[in-house]
């Protein structure tokens, strides 16, 4: 039987509300349904926010009323899971947790929502979330199947710098990987979230449960990031998929600098009053953005989504958006010049941009004619700009997808900030096992009667 899926990640930035956001991947999810995706991988804190440049008023020994100001901010944005902040896992995951009265689920509905996602589309999803439990944040990632929902979640064990003081540390025992089966193929598959993938320890828990894709999304746009990748990807003798959120410093969520949501901005997805994903009034007269978001599902006569892909993405209840970006294989050599002629004069929905080693974005916009400049090699990315300016790139991207001998498959992807799915077909996951004959650093090559590593509250034996 074949062993070859489609996977892909998405390169998306948070957009203003959390609302926005979902509505965003639920775009893209069908998307990536349409190009038959069969996985796709979300960048970290993509919904509730990666609060790049923030500083939350916070010197050594102080806090100001801003910062504070601006974390309440940040915690309403952040989603509500239903989880304990000790964390409940396989309770959590089989729904085994109270539930008040009068409510049919914990948390906010964001649960819900992404398994109906899931469900919609067939797509798996791993989403990168800031989860709010208690009076504490974690940054979390969340591991969807179309026909189970969440099979698991994890939080990040060790949140880096400055990241320490909003976010609180997970429990190792969320480093356990999951299993499914798509089309036939058996995956293995955990997450190390960002710097994470720095902790060797760490690293080595996931090799030991014998993960054959494993998921990094981060919020490292550095040149060193797609080295340790290849590292990782070499080293576990797994596929590596990395998603990194790329995004222009006007473009980052209001939180951040203290103003509220602009309605009608281009990094929006339309909505509609009966929209799945939905703001709600309050009784203070403050904005809903300023409250916690509340995830609200259609009535049975008005289903949030449509049963069947669209023909071009919209959001739940159907309102057209800009399509996602799309980055495929492409043929090589004169079959590609062929085919670009062939189009030279053809009208279409969205501008091609050959990129180095056979790839290709298709980026929204209007129809258009290719032209000869349209042949030109993708520009190396340039560094970014130190005036501050609105359009400086905080953060460039790097998304990428690696081959389990650490051949990059497909990226880097920099400074592409429209939002979209950089795809690998064909992904074969007996090259995980052929990649074992000469190396498996949790088995034959690991020595295990002379060095030992034990995880709190993990077990370390690949799972059933």
């Amino acid at each position: 039987m074949s062993q070859r899926l489609t996977l892909a990640v998405s390169q998306s930035h948070t957009l203003s509300t959390t609302s926005n956001t979902l509505s965003a991947l639920s775009s893209t999810a069908h998307e990536a349904a349409r190009q038959g995706v069969h996985l796709v991988l979300f960048p970290e804190a993509y919904l509730g926010g990666y609060p790049r440049t923030c500083n939350f008023g916070a010197t050594v020994g102080s806090r100001s009323e801003e910062g504070r100001k601006q974390f309440l901010a940040y915690f309403h944005n952040a989603i509500d899971l239903g989880d304990t902040p000790r964390g409940a896992g396989q309770d959590w995951v089989q729904r085994k947790l109270e539930v008040a009265e009068s409510q049919e689920y914990r948390g906010d509905g964001t649960r819900e929502e992404l398994e109906h996602v899931a469900r919609e589309t067939g797509v798996f999803l791993v989403v990168g979330l800031v989860e709010r439990a208690g009076g504490s944040l974690y940054c979390g990632v969340v591991y969807v199947c179309p026909k189970k929902g969440c099979i698991g979640k994890r939080r990040k064990v060790m949140p880096t710098g400055s990241e320490r003081l909003i976010w609180a540390q997970g429990s190792p025992s969320t480093l356990k990987a999951v299993t499914t089966t798509i089309s036939g193929v058996k995956l293995t598959l955990a997450a190390a979230i960002c710097w994470e993938n720095y902790m060797p320890l760490l690293r080595y828990s996931l090799y030991s449960q014998n993960v054959n894709l494993y998921l990094a999304p981060t919020a490292d746009a550095r040149d060193t990031w797609l080295p340790l990748m290849r590292t990782i990807a070499c080293e576990g003798r797994a596929y590596v998929l990395s998603a990194n959120q790329c995004v222009r410093r006007k473009h980052l969520p209001p939180w951040i600098h203290g103003s509220r949501p602009k309605t009608g901005t281009s990094d929006e997805k339309p909505t509609t009053e009966d929209s799945s994903v939905t703001k709600e009034a309050t009784p203070d007269g403050t904005s809903a953005d300023e409250k916690p978001h509340k995830v609200t599902h259609g009535s049975s006569d008005k289903p949030s989504m449509p049963k069947t892909p669209p023909i071009a993405p919209k959001t739940p209840h159907g309102v057209p958006t800009p399509s996602p970006l799309h980055i495929g294989s492409t043929p090589s050599g004169d079959q590609a010049a062929s085919s670009l002629k062939q189009r030279k004069h053809r009208r279409r929905s969205s501008n091609l941009m050959p990129i180095p080693d056979n790839h290709f974005l298709a980026l929204p916009g209007e129809p258009s004619a290719i032209d000869e400049s349209d042949s030109e090699p993708a520009k190396e990315p340039s560094a970014p700009t130190k005036n501050g300016d609105d359009d400086e790139f905080v953060s460039r991207g790097g998304s990428c997808i690696v081959g389990p001998t650490g051949d990059v498959i497909a990226g880097p992807l920099w400074e592409v900030e429209d939002g979209g799915l950089l795809i690998a077909r064909d992904i074969d996951f007996e090259d995980c096992e052929r990649g074992r004959l000469d190396l498996d650093v949790a088995g034959s090559y690991s020595r295990n009667d002379a060095f030992e590593l034990k995880v709190s509250g993990l077990s370390l034996n690949p799972p059933p």
